[in-house]
């Protein structure tokens, strides 16, 4: 999830190079009613830490209900620190800083998916 146009393609396109298949959505709401309507299970979420109507954080809360096994990865231009120092990132959570490259975002998803 990621609420800038161009970061959204670059990420997708990163993902599907490395042949992930992705559900891409722009917005929380998007990202929920996506996850609700798929039909398959949802490994990993990569979403932007800030964002406009929740933060990700509270995002992948939710959709945690009904992915219990669904693995996170926060992504955001402020350092790993600032965020952490607002209370949205917690210790122990995967975290990717932009911007990345293609190496580096296909070597944080096979860590955060213990496939790496």
């Amino acid at each position: 999830m990621e609420d800038e146009a161009s970061i959204l393609k670059l990420t997708k396109r990163i993902l599907k190079r490395f042949s992930y298949k992705v559900l891409e959505a722009s917005s929380p709401g998007e990202a929920m009613n996506l996850a609700k309507a798929y039909p398959g299970d949802i490994h990993i979420l990569i979403t932007d830490v800030v964002m406009p109507e929740m933060n990700g954080r509270d995002l992948a809360e939710k959709l945690q209900t009904d992915y219990p096994e669904m693995k996170g990865l926060f992504m955001s231009g402020y350092t790993a620190n600032v965020i952490a120092h607002h209370g949205v990132l917690d210790k122990g959570m995967h975290f990717i800083q932009k911007p990345f490259s293609n190496r580096d975002l296909a070597a944080k998803v096979k860590d955060v998916l213990g496939t790496g």
